[in-house]
Order: structure tokens, then C-alpha cells, then sequence
């Protein structure tokens, strides 16, 4: 088959096995991939490879993926009609080791944002020190219109579709946007009924009765709050005692940073969710914002606050900023309004990097998502890790390690970041690829 040519076979399935030899131009074929924030995220790393003296074939080798999956999704719904949905399983790279990344449920699904995510994830992992690659998935739909046997049906059947290219020594996924410990053990159990017998460690971030470890589930928002710890200790900002925080995004990440950071002493003044946010500037009722979302599902009309919209809340004055939503939450359209003086990214790609470049100008401190968010990843690590062990752990050494690893994480990055005079984001990415080039070093790059 020439390079970059696409491979169809004679499923639904259909693989592009990217040619490590690929020009850096997108190939004939590969049009989707032209969105907008993975062109943009390419042209960052192109300049910061030459930057920081990256091999330029590593670098080639870490700007596409190694291979992607597309599938479509049957699925009969509640009212007896056929729907088709569009499924991705996008496998960026696994010189350090097997694949790692979320599947998403949204109806933003498109490939673009998923072959960004999936080289996140390679970095992510690399940054932190997992013996893993990055990888991502999704299906376009909308779980929030979908009954839990639309869900499932639709899980199954994607699991079906991409059984070939997951398993716990090749890729294991994991919940993201839209899908949850449910999701995970119905992944899960389509597999083992394939293979015969249970395979626990297919997926991580299932449910403990069927080998998920404790703490996975507030992994990423307590890593958030984490690696704010560590930074705390390097760059002089308000923490704990005094220090008022926003978070945008009160779903699984963002609340239990919320809650958190609260707990460390700091004060949340402003939440918010997809129907809009709450803020008070002198503190919300968490406990309270809780049991309104289990009586109201939604924070609109919440009453302990002034209502704003979510861009709103991004603007209003701040110690700390917490963007938990979704994707290029802050550009460069209203980086110049924003008036915290340090922001954790706990959504991966939640400010461009255009808007990350301002901010960094005016001396916003910046933990890019590489390093705030990687707690999901890393209790995800010890969840596989105790599944091919069958040894588990307890909460407590689970929190204690995913602290350790967090704060090695960061200072890394804080000391590359003093010595090479390069923003938190450019030394988080220097400190990624310097791994995976190490790596392809002793592997030896393979024509």
C-alpha cells in the first residue's frame, strides 16, 4: 500500500496505519484532520521542537498519529428505529509503552479535536513518567438525549467495532466527556465475552466491584488541586487560607476540585455547568450547590448567587481559575479579560495557545493541562497496574502515590522552567518529548 494511503476493510471499520515516513503536510485522505485547534496545536509544537532542539524525526514522528480507527455505530433505540452514529479510537503513539486515553460521548465529536487529545495524552503520559502512549476516543451523539439502554446498546456496539485494536497490553481506555464507570464495565464485559474469560484491566475508571480502583473517580480534579499545591511552593500566590477560586465546569472534574481546594482552605466564589454559572464573591455554599444539582440536575436557577454565563465567569477577578469545561475555553478574543493570576487547566486544551501565549506575557502563572489534569491518567495507571496484579490498593496509598507523582511532575517541569527560561507550558512539553526522545534513542528509529 503506498503512504498514507487508507485501509478499508470489509466492516464497518475503517484504519488509517500511518507511515512514520509521512510528510509533515496533511496527506490526500486525511481532510478531517484540518481542524482548527490540532492545526493550531501543530504549529506550537513545530516551533517549540526547533525551540528546544528536539530531533526533527522524532518530532515528525510525534506529530500525527500512528493510526486511526473509524466506525460506524448502529445502535436501535427506545422507539424501535435504527440510528447510525460516528465512532473514533485514534492511537497517537506507544514507544513508551500501550496506549492511554479517554472515549467521549458528545455531540462536538469530531476528529480533529480527537487526534489533538490522543497527542496530549502521549505528552501527558510521558510528562508524568507512565510507561504508556496516548491515546483517544469518541462517538458522536449526545448522552444527555440517550436512555441508559441507548447508551449501553451504543457502548456495545462500539466496543464491538474496535475490539481489534483495544486490550490491556495494546490500549486501554477510559472514561472521559460523556461516559462514566457504567460506560467502562459495559466496555469491560463486551470484551471478556469475546475473549472468554474476565479481563479486568481492558479499561480503567470501572466500577470497584469488577476491579476499578479506589479513587479514580476525583483523581483528575484532586490532581488539579495537587499540582496548585506544588506550585505554591515554587511561585508566591495565594493558597489555602484567603485565596478565592473559580472553577468553570462543575462535572466530574470540576467539583471535586471544587471541593478540594475548599477543603485546603481556599474559598470557590463562582461555578458553573453547560446552562450557565453561579458566582458570589464572597463565597458559594458547596454542600449546597451539591444538593441542588441532585434535586435540578442543572445549576440554572441556582439561589446563592448572581447568575452569569460561563464566558462571565471566566472574567470575573480571581486568585486561581480552573477551567474544567471543554476545549479553547480562553483565546486570544478574551485572554485580555481575564483576571486570575494563576490558572490550572483541569480540560486538556482549555486555553488556546495564542491565549496561553498572552497571559503568559502579563505574568499569569499557567499550568498547562500536560501537567494540572494528569491525575486522571496516573490513577488510571494504578488501576491497570493492580488489575494485572490482582493486588489493590487502598484509597490512602492511592492518593499518597498520585501526590508523589504530582509533585515530582511539577518539579520537573518548575526546575527546566527556571533553567531554559521557557513558560510552564513550553517546559511541561520540553520535559514530554525529552522522554519519548530518549526513548526512540534506545529503541532506535525504525524506517
Amino acid at each position: 500500500m503506498r503512504q498514507g494511503a487508507i485501509e478499508t476493510s470489509s466492516d464497518s471499520t475503517t484504519t488509517y496505519d500511518v507511515n512514520h515516513g509521512l510528510r509533515p503536510e496533511m496527506p490526500e485522505g486525511y481532510v478531517e484532520w484540518d481542524a482548527p485547534m490540532y492545526r493550531e496545536y501543530q504549529h506550537y509544537f513545530d516551533r517549540l521542537a526547533q525551540r528546544i532542539h528536539l530531533d526533527p524525526a522524532v518530532a515528525l514522528r510525534l506529530r500525527v498519529p500512528k493510526r486511526i480507527v473509524m466506525v460506524s455505530v448502529p445502535a436501535r433505540m427506545d422507539d424501535g428505529t435504527l440510528s447510525l452514529f460516528q465512532g473514533y479510537r485514534v492511537q497517537h503513539n506507544t514507544t513508551l509503552g500501550p496506549c492511554k486515553g479517554g472515549i467521549r460521548y458528545s455531540a462536538d465529536v469530531n476528529l480533529g479535536e480527537i487526534c489533538l487529545m490522543a497527542m496530549l495524552m502521549t505528552l501527558k503520559c510521558a510528562l508524568v513518567g507512565l510507561p504508556l502512549g496516548g491515546a483517544k476516543g469518541g462517538v458522536l451523539c449526545d448522552p444527555h438525549r440517550l436512555s441508559r439502554d441507548e447508551l449501553q446498546k451504543i457502548t456495545r456496539r462500539y466496543t464491538t467495532e474496535i475490539i481489534r485494536v483495544i486490550g490491556p497490553d495494546h490500549d486501554i481506555p477510559a472514561p472521559d466527556m460523556g461516559t462514566d464507570a457504567d460506560v467502562m464495565g459495559w466496555i469491560m464485559d463486551t470484551y471478556s465475552l469475546a475473549k472468554g474469560y474476565a479481563v479486568p484491566s481492558v479499561v480503567t475508571g470501572k466500577p470497584i466491584a469488577i476491579g476499578g480502583t479506589h479513587g479514580r473517580e476525583q483523581a483528575t480534579g484532586v490532581g488539579v488541586c495537587y499540582a496548585l499545591r506544588a506550585a505554591a511552593r515554587h511561585i508566591s500566590f495565594p493558597f489555602g487560607e484567603g485565596a478565592r477560586v473559580i472553577v468553570q465546569g462543575f462535572g466530574n472534574v470540576g467539583s471535586h476540585a471544587a471541593r478540594k481546594i475548599a477543603s485546603m482552605g481556599s474559598t470557590v466564589i463562582g461555578v458553573s455547568d453547560m446552562t450557565g454559572a453561579v458566582y458570589h464573591p464572597a463565597g458559594l455554599d458547596l454542600e449546597a450547590v451539591r444538593e441542588y444539582l441532585a434535586q435540578h440536575r442543572y445549576l440554572k436557577g441556582f439561589p446563592g448567587g448572581e447568575a452569569l454565563t460561563n464566558a462571565e465567569l471566566l472574567e470575573q477577578p480571581c486568585d486561581i481559575l480552573i477551567p474544567a469545561a471543554t476545549s479553547h475555553q480562553i483565546t486570544e478574543q478574551n485572554a485580555d479579560k481575564i483576571q486570575a493570576r494563576v490558572i490550572a487547566e483541569g480540560a486538556n486544551a482549555a486555553l488556546s495557545t495564542g491565549g496561553s501565549a498572552m497571559l503568559e506575557e502579563r505574568g499569569v502563572v499557567i499550568i498547562p493541562d500536560i501537567l494540572a489534569n494528569a491525575g486522571g491518567v496516573v490513577t488510571s495507571y494504578f488501576e491497570w497496574v493492580q488489575g494485572l496484579q490482582n493486588f489493590f490498593w487502598t484509597e490512602r496509598r492511592v492518593n499518597s502515590e498520585l501526590q508523589r507523582v504530582m509533585d515530582d511532575a511539577f518539579e520537573r517541569v518548575y526546575l527546566v522552567s527556571q533553567k531554559e527560561r521557557l513558560g510552564m507550558r513550553d517546559a511541561s512539553l520540553a520535559v514530554a518529548c525529552r522522554r519519548i526522545e530518549a526513548a526512540y534513542q534506545s529503541r532506535g528509529l525504525f524506517p
